[in-house]
């Protein structure tokens, strides 16, 4: 973020200063080369520490999970599946009647308080993180808390150290109390529209002679249209007309029924399979963005058929149309193409998080993510 920002500004101020004659142009050469050159030092000299530093105990976020059933051993796998994660479980609390899912030797038998051992232990947060409700301590957790130690809901600490809803464990009354949803406000309406024109702008002009290209080889690699439209379903379920590249054949569902785009599939032309991995076949995109029928940043837009059906079998899935849908999103650079409910699933976990917590700053961040997933070729089919 820093080098994009800044060295636009360095390379305005170095030629503005050659105008002046208060510098030469060996000079300027010398001087860019120097301040990259020491910057790129820097900023990998502080990954470096950052890395050492991040992972050792001392730093991480001390935390007691109260709970040892399902819940708790959730949070266990997530701690083991992640290095780069900012907490250390100290013990896990089992309630009463409740059967351990988690390793044994972690679990506390401690006859003192909950505050007394969170103290005793340095516990920084306590995660609640029981199944059954009716379980919670409610004044020992008051006591914790009066204390000075944060106490989190199972759903809130998921979101946080995840980075995705918990759709499992969801529970009404956290979607309507919890903080967030913002997204639908005037100020952020009016801030993502300015996003989306702005970028939207830049991106068709720096990808205009990609899809000149792109359009001659489609044309000349296999017979039928260069652009494929398509009906999808918008923001508030109005549907729009969608383009992209043509990437299959034309005959690809030939049936009439919508299907899932799977791995190898047969269906997608010889240059359809590269510009699918690239995401070239995403760019005609652009026209949606400008036209206000999709933003840059938000959930992928699905076929009206295939949401109607998830709506059926997926609790909460036609919340994701209360925003525009997006050429790109926090579940795209997350989670690889979905083809299944599980996969739409999971992906809807991520796209729950996008509303909740949506900012102008985490589109820029997503929109930065989403070039190296284009570089890497991740997710496509």
């Amino acid at each position: 973020i820093s080098f994009i920002f800044c060295f636009p500004l360095l390379v305005v101020i170095t030629y503005l200063q050659i105008g002046q004659g208060s510098i030469t142009s060996m000079s300027q050469s010398l001087g860019c080369a120097f301040v990259v050159s020491a910057a790129l030092s820097g900023v990998f000299a502080n990954r470096l520490f950052y890395s050492h530093v991040a992972g050792l105990a001392g730093m991480k976020r001390r935390i007691l999970v109260l709970g040892a059933g399902p819940r708790a051993a959730n949070i266990e796998r997530l701690a083991g599946d992640r290095r780069d994660h900012g907490f250390e479980i100290v013990g896990y609390v089992r309630a009463m009647n409740e059967q351990a899912e988690v390793d044994p030797s972690r679990v506390l038998s401690d006859t003192d308080s909950l505050n007394t051992l969170a103290r005793r232990l340095g516990v920084q947060e306590i995660v609640v993180a029981l199944t059954d409700r009716r379980g919670v301590p409610v004044d020992p957790l008051l006591d914790c808390r009066l204390d000075g130690i944060t106490v989190t809901s199972y759903l809130t600490f998921w979101e946080r150290e995840s980075g995705k809803v918990m759709l499992d464990a969801l529970d009404p009354s956290w979607l309507i109390y919890s903080d967030g949803f913002g997204v639908a406000t005037q100020v952020n309406t009016f801030l993502k529209r300015l996003f989306d024109l702005v970028v939207g702008a830049i991106f068709f002009l720096l990808v205009l002679p990609l899809m000149a290209v792109a359009a001659v080889v489609i044309r000349f690699d296999s017979p039928g249209p260069v652009l494929y439209t398509q009906e999808r379903v918008g923001r508030s379920g109005r549907t729009f007309v969608l383009y992209k590249f043509r990437s299959m054949r034309v005959d690809a569902e030939k049936d009439g029924v919508p299907q899932w785009a799977t791995l190898q599939d047969r269906r997608v032309t010889r240059i359809g399979q590269f510009i699918r991995k690239t995401r070239i076949d995403e760019l005609p995109q652009v026209f949606n963005v400008l036209r206000g029928d999709m933003s840059f940043i938000g959930p992928r837009p699905e076929r009206p058929f295939f949401v109607e059906s998830l709506c059926r079998d997926i609790p909460y899935y036609r919340e994701r149309c209360r925003v525009r849908p997006g050429i790109t999103g926090w579940a795209q650079i997350n989670y690889p193409y979905g083809a299944s409910i599980e996969d739409a699933k999971e992906k809807l976990s991520y796209d729950f998080y996008y509303i909740k917590n949506y900012s102008v700053m985490l589109d820029f961040l997503v929109l930065l993510a989403t070039v190296q997933v284009v570089f890497w070729s991740k997710g496509g089919r």
